[in-house]
């Protein structure tokens, strides 16, 4: 009874009231400093991977020039099977593939067929690389037939084929990200507010001579939120499938579930925020900067996060949209890729267990 009269209480008081100093001076602060130093739309050291079968002297000299070129980052594997592993999980982002007849053909100037396949969950970067590889083999070849004395005019084919995101559509890539904000937005932001808010008003200390506990009092604040966010879920997940045509290939059990994990996590940060901060506009502020920012900017939403500098990648990690942004272009576009899923999943639950405890802890010593 207690709890069900503080639900009906959280739900009746989902308000927000940003502030125009925010707005005028620490705003523009945040935003130069993320979109400065860690937003890129530049394709820079992209993993991709190579086979090339056995080692030649043609093959190790096309492989240098992806080595030496600011663009890529590659890797040799040693059959396609390995390589098309390491796309899957997502640790390459491009295969070459080189036929056993390649150095033959080099050497007696008949045409070269050279297979590009391409991750496409991101279509604008999915299109960048394949536009990067064929400019650096081409370059690659106009030299080499410059060293060896011989005319630049031996065609080459490239065969790319686009893997995940065969259309290269960027609905496709964006949509399913967008889950994610949207989560954020009601799951961190909003109960932000809520122990301020108690605060500002006064009623904290009401509540505390009443006969509920700070148990049911956390509760009391998580459960609205977890509602609303899991129905904004629902909501986003019927618009991408039947308004937006985005493909789901993976389990929608383990997608309500990856959701649940990552909205109790979004509820634990937001509800930290609140117990720390008496302010309902510092508590929005904050919340804005530390959580719907950076699930914007650096989860990999829209921003390629290979592309940052190393200091920010490895901050990146503190960002729990990062690990569902992951899991839902992996579930939608891929299908269940474990060796993706089940990492994320695991440190969204750990992030939720806690940022939830932490703000149980903070609850206790502030009531004292």
């Amino acid at each position: 009874m207690h709890l069900r009269g503080l639900i009906r209480k959280e739900s009746l008081q989902i308000l927000r009231d940003p502030s125009s100093i925010a707005i005028a001076f620490l705003m523009p602060i945040v935003l130069l400093l993320l979109f400065g130093y860690g937003v890129s739309l530049d394709a820079n050291h992209v993993p991709i991977g190579f086979v090339t079968g056995a080692a030649t002297p043609q093959s190790e000299s096309l492989v240098g020039a992806f080595r030496h070129s600011a663009y890529f980052k590659p890797t040799q594997y040693a059959n396609m099977a390995r390589a098309r592993e390491a796309l899957m999980a997502h640790r390459i982002d491009a295969i070459v593939h080189l036929q056993d007849d390649f150095p033959a053909r080099l050497l007696t100037h008949r045409p070269l067929a050279i297979q590009l396949i391409v991750n496409g969950v991101d279509a604008n970067k999915a299109r960048i690389v394949q536009g990067y590889v064929g400019a650096t083999v081409q370059d690659w070849l106009t030299r080499y037939q410059q060293i060896h004395g011989r005319e630049s005019s031996m065609p080459v084919t490239l065969i790319p084929r686009i893997w995940f995101n065969s259309e290269v559509r960027s609905r496709d890539y964006l949509v399913p990200g967008l889950v994610a904000v949207i989560m954020t937005l009601i799951g961190a932001l909003l109960t932000a507010l809520v122990m301020a808010r108690e605060w500002e008003r006064g009623t904290l200390e009401a509540l505390m001579v009443t006969p509920v506990n700070l148990r049911e009092i956390l509760l009391g604040k998580l459960i609205p939120y977890f509602i609303l966010g899991m129905g904004g879920m629902v909501l986003s997940l019927v618009m991408a499938l039947w308004l937006f045509n985005v493909p789901l290939r993976g389990s929608l059990i383990v997608l309500v579930f990856c959701a649940a994990l990552f909205l109790l996590a979004a509820l634990g940060m937001g509800l930290l925020i609140s117990v720390i901060a008496r302010n309902q506009f510092v508590a929005a502020l904050v919340a804005i900067i530390t959580t719907f920012l950076p699930a914007f900017l650096l989860s990999g939403f829209i921003f390629d996060i290979n592309s940052m500098p190393n200091w920010l990648q490895w901050l990146t990690h503190l960002v729990a949209a990062r690990y569902f942004v992951a899991i839902l272009q992996t579930l939608f576009l891929a299908g269940n890729v474990w060796s993706v899923i089940l990492p994320n999943a695991l440190a969204l639950a750990i992030m939720a267990t806690f940022f939830i405890g932490v703000s149980r802890l903070r609850m206790n010593k502030r009531l004292e």
